[in-house]
């Protein structure tokens, strides 16, 4: 074995708890960008796959009714490559286990086959046979909830008609990735469920033969979208057409498309810290560990190695630190990776995942980390490699102590001597304190970065259900009523209080931006469901004009006084234009708000409601449920405390789990940058502390120097740190705004008071490691002093 060989491993067995600390540095950094970049890389990739071979469509519309025939001429249209007619419907279901009130979405599939659009993957079963008027097959998702077993049979009640039902089959969709209810945000698989039943059948029960009431297209390569979309408006419109949208619209793949947007703006950010953090670390690391060999790079010198291989030397060195990290990281991004994808995929239920690590991935963490460490090895190297032998063998001069600025401001005197010490130390290493600070204050940043979405998730939980959506249960009806339905519904056991509400979709323009959503109509005065302003006070509901979320008011860029272009895309379809009244603040969706008869009068109608808000006597629960499932016309039924177990379950499964991820890393790297620090400074004063005990200062006297300043600079740190991560925190948010959910930041004082815990158990913890290689100092090794 060659002497640097040698040499090699005992410097590396000699410094081995730092190369460990930062060796877990090093992984914290690659495991995080394995992990969020294969996860994103599985999810598109089975995204893409998954909507290929099952033929996802790009053009959707729903309308009233319209002839079979109709199908040519949508056929006949450019740039059209398939058409599929289909018959959907919102049925009611009485499933026998199960108390609340069930609806699905039933939706047609063909009697010929499998080749049509959004196919089915069948999980269990098969298709509903041509002839038989009973067999569906029901999403994996909900047969999973209710236990259902192929074979069982429970009821519904389609077109008012109440008939039994057999499940033959479980299957996904590349349509209903994500199934929600009408009016509801989360899914909740035990009271709304996506259902398929044979196009004849479905269609006899509908009074739909010969006829259809939904169509899914798909488009030839380089089509132009929005003209399709228009000419399939103009077709329908006779037909009562709801307006055609294309696939960025559609509920489903816009919730997941958004969901793979705020994973690859966290991909792109927490491994970036991570990494930079690891890079800083290795160089303060390394370049100061090889000042401090300033004399053995001389000796080798002196025996005639060049600079060149004194400089391999120590890269190798840190190679095999930094090649370390890369393995465990690489290890535990893969397993993070899985487990992480393994979540999205059972949340978005896709049938496979295509979870491969690129080899190009792990190629950019091994590069990154190595040229980061190799940067500031090459640098610290080569300076102590340049001075010639017998200058770098000769110690350095002693530092100069002078008083610090502190002292002159007539401190001095309430200032022990060890304190002197540590004041004169840090600034005489200014630059070296300062990037101890910056080190700390970052990892402290981080903790604090991953623990504000815990914060923000109940904050927004709080605004959402209980200052604006206060209401018990909320209804919608398969059709707009009469508003005397209102008082059918206060009849209800147990209905204490109800406010109604009128939904329409719309499509808003300002200019030349637009925008697909609803408007909704509500009674003044509302107590159940309020709209709340930027400051979260309640917002009188205008006698004209219409309220909008402050987030859609951004998307269309209007202000307050602004008017609007509404297209209603529903019944006659009347275009009007509508003054912009005011601003309302809501983290989750994006719509329009006006008094409930201005809405009316909107539409040409007469006192007209879509659903109610009820307030209701949790001891009559079960008897309203009962008698809620037996009106056919309730399309939907919300419970605001299942509203509330839906929205943490989704957080919890998705944002919060590489949330929990990036705290552990961060307490971790706060470990690394402060055991490091103090390691560093015992190794560069060791011979300052020995002279001070053989001059008579006792070990506590002497810990107290040295730790003392490691303490110094953790609590100028700290509030560094927390300033940085808000920073971080407001960068997030502002990255993760979409029209599903805005994230605010929220931080409450225990999160604060974590992130600083941990820095200072973190500075203890290494302090009390170094107290112990300080008291087993060997005085006589530390003062020997080269000639």
């Amino acid at each position: 074995m060659k002497a640097l060989d040698r040499k090699l491993l005992r410097d590396l067995w000699q410094m081995k708890s730092q190369a460990l600390a930062i060796a877990l540095v090093v992984m914290c950094g690659v495991g995080t960008y394995i992990m969020f970049l294969t996860t994103l890389g599985a999810l598109r990739a089975t995204q893409d796959s998954y909507y290929r071979d099952y033929r996802f469509a790009e053009v959707f519309v729903t309308l009233k009714r319209a002839p079979q025939a109709l199908l040519q001429r949508v056929q006949a249209i450019a740039d059209v490559a398939q058409v599929e007619t289909r018959v959907v419907a919102q049925v009611r279901l009485d499933m026998p286990a199960f108390a609340e009130p069930v609806t699905a979405l039933m939706v047609s599939v063909s009697d010929a086959g499998r080749d049509g659009l959004n196919a089915l993957h069948l999980r269990q079963g098969r298709l509903p046979a041509p002839g038989q008027f009973d067999e569906v097959v029901a999403s994996a998702s909900f047969a999973q909830a209710h236990g259902l077993q192929l074979g069982d049979r429970f009821g519904a009640i389609l077109n008012g008609r109440r008939q039994a039902l057999t499940l033959v089959g479980t299957a996904l969709s590349p349509e209903f990735i994500q199934q929600m209810r009408p009016g509801s945000v989360f899914p909740d698989y035990k009271r709304f469920g996506v259902m398929w039943m044979g196009r004849r059948a479905l269609g006899q029960a509908y009074d739909m033969e010969g006829a259809f009431n939904d169509l899914a297209l798909s488009l030839r390569p380089g089509a132009d979208s929005q003209a399709v979309i228009d000419r399939v408006d103009e077709l329908l419109k006779p037909y009562g057409g709801l307006g055609a949208y294309g696939r960025k619209d559609q509920l489903s793949h816009r919730f997941l498309s958004q969901e793979l947007q705020q994973l690859g703006t966290l991909a792109s950010l927490f491994p970036v810290m991570f990494m930079g953090i690891a890079a800083f670390l290795l160089n303060v690391v390394i370049g100061r560990l090889v000042a401090m060999q300033r004399e053995q790079i001389a000796v080798l010198k002196a025996f005639g190695y060049s600079n060149l291989a004194v400089l391999w030397h120590y890269l190798r060195m840190v190679s095999v630190i930094v090649v370390l990290g890369v393995v465990t990281g690489t290890a535990l991004g893969l397993w993070l990776g899985k487990l992480l994808s393994d979540i999205y995929t059972a949340f978005y239920h896709f049938p496979y995942l295509m979870f491969r690590l690129q080899p190009g991935t792990l190629l950019e963490a091994s590069a990154a980390s190595l040229l980061a460490a190799g940067t500031g090895t090459v640098f610290a190297v080569w300076r102590a490699a340049t001075l010639r032998p017998a200058q770098g063998m000769r110690p350095e001069p002693p530092a100069i102590y002078r008083e610090t600025w502190i002292e002159q401001l007539g401190l001095k005197r309430w200032l022990s001597p060890p304190m002197r010490m540590i004041v004169r130390h840090i600034q005489r290493r200014a630059l070296k304190s300062m990037l101890t600070v910056l080190g700390i204050a970052m990892a402290c940043g981080i903790i604090l970065t991953g623990l504000f979405q815990r914060d923000t998730v109940s904050y927004m939980v709080n605004i959402q259900f209980s200052m604006a959506q206060r209401e018990d249960l909320s209804v919608t009806f398969t059709d707009p009523a009469a508003y005397r339905a209102r008082f059918d519904l206060l009849g209800l056991p147990g209905v204490q209080h109800v406010e109604v509400f009128r939904a329409v979709p719309v499509r808003l323009r300002h200019g030349y931006l637009t925008y697909r959503t609803g408007i909704r109509g509500v009674e003044p005065g509302g107590d159940i469901a309020r709209l709340l302003d930027a400051d979260l006070r309640p917002v009188a509901l205008p006698s004209e004009g219409i309220l909008l979320t402050d987030y859609l008011a951004k998307l269309l860029d209007v202000r307050v006084g602004d008017r609007l272009t509404v297209e209603v895309l529903e019944g006659n379809r009347p275009v009007r234009e509508a003054t912009v009244s005011g601003l309302v603040r809501e983290y989750l969706g994006v719509s329009g708000y006006m008094h409930l008869a201005a809405l009316n009068q909107f539409m040409q109608e007469g006192p007209t409601i879509s659903g109610a808000y009820l307030s209701v006597d949790s001891v009559q629960l079960a008897a309203l449920y009962k008698r809620l499932k037996g009106m056919p016309r309730i399309a939907g039924l919300a419970e605001r405390v299942q509203e509330i177990r839906n929205f943490n379950r989704v957080m919890d499964e998705t944002m919060l789990f590489f949330t929990y991820v990036a705290t552990v890393f961060a307490v971790i790297i706060a470990f690394g940058v402060i055991y490091n620090s103090a390691r560093i400074g015992l190794t560069e004063r060791g011979r300052e502390l020995g002279s001070l005990r053989v001059l008579g200062f006792t070990r506590a006297e002497v810990a107290y120097i040295l730790l003392g300043e490691l303490g110094l600079l953790t609590l100028v740190a700290i509030p560094l740190g927390l300033w940085l991560g808000v920073g971080m925190c407001y960068y997030i948010a502002h990255t993760m705004q979409n029209d599903l959910f805005r994230v605010p930041v929220v931080l409450v004082p225990q999160t604060y008071a974590f992130a600083c815990a941990v820095v200072l158990v973190s500075a203890l913890l290494s302090g009390l490691a170094v107290r112990r290689r300080l008291d087993q100092l060997d005085l006589i090794a530390v003062l020997k002093s080269a000639e």
